[in-house]
């Protein structure tokens, strides 16, 4: 049995756990699907938006499909809910691709 298999059984009897929704986002972009992967980081970001970690990465996948300015606001709506939670470690990550995307410079912006 594959991990994707196995994930997909867990989440059968866990439908709304967000650790297994964000597992299985992952290795769908694993297997280069982006559309079950943007599926699963969507649904986490409407359904867990405290799930911070899922920010940092569907705002990469959207780089990579293009989808600037959907990258850019959910670099955004992630730096606030990392603020909310006080999560600096994400906070710094979300900050460094929302700047580099942006085109901010790092000297004072207080974002």
């Amino acid at each position: 049995m594959s991990r994707l298999e196995k994930l997909l059984e867990f989440i059968k009897n866990e439908p709304e756990d967000e650790f297994l929704k964000y597992a299985l986002a992952t290795e769908y972009l694993r297997l280069n699907d982006t559309a079950k992967a943007l599926e699963y980081y969507e649904d986490l970001v409407n359904n867990h938006p405290g799930y911070v970690g899922t920010y940092y990465h569907l705002g990469k996948l959207y780089e990579a499909l293009n989808r600037k300015e959907d990258a850019i606001a959910t670099y955004e709506k992630g730096m606030k809910t990392a603020r909310e939670k006080r999560d600096n470690h994400a906070l710094s990550e979300l900050q460094a691709v929302y700047n580099e995307l942006a085109g901010v410079e790092d000297d004072d912006d207080d974002y």
